[in-house]
Order: structure tokens, then C-alpha cells, then sequence
């Protein structure tokens, strides 16, 4: 039927812990001027768009004064 694996030993794992690598990963490259001009253009444009649509929004947002006076009724007295 199924045969049962064999059990980790405890001292495996606590050695899991300790383990260091002597791989040294590659050197980044460095960005060029060309790359760094291409993130700050991408960040405005974004940054531009959010300040767009939120300028363009406010309005939406903001309390209509004309149609609430318009809609108000006075009571009839005395009933």
C-alpha cells in the first residue's frame, strides 16, 4: 500500500537554520542615465495623473449649493 517516508532528523533542521552559501551573487549593474530618466518620467506621469483626476473630481465631490435650496419646501402651518 503506501510506505511511510523516513523521518527528518531534528539535528537536519536546526542545521537548515545555520546554513550559508559560499555563492557570491553577480554585481548590479549600475542604472545608466538613460534608465534614471525613464523612472523619474514614469513617476511624474503617474504622479501627474492622480493629481489630474483628483482635480477633476473634486467637483463631483463637492456639495451642490443651487439644487439643495431648490428642493426645500416649507411646511403648510396649522395641520
Amino acid at each position: 500500500m503506501f510506505r511511510r517516508r523516513e523521518a527528518v532528523p531534528f539535528s537536519f533542521v536546526a542545521e537548515a537554520d545555520r546554513f550559508r552559501s559560499n555563492v557570491t551573487p553577480p554585481p548590479r549593474e549600475r542604472t545608466t542615465l538613460s534608465e534614471l530618466a525613464a523612472r523619474s518620467l514614469v513617476g511624474f506621469a503617474v504622479l501627474a495623473g492622480l493629481a489630474g483626476s483628483l482635480l477633476v473630481g473634486l467637483p463631483a465631490l463637492a456639495p451642490d449649493q443651487s439644487s439643495s435650496h431648490s428642493q426645500q419646501t416649507e411646511a403648510a402651518p396649522g395641520h
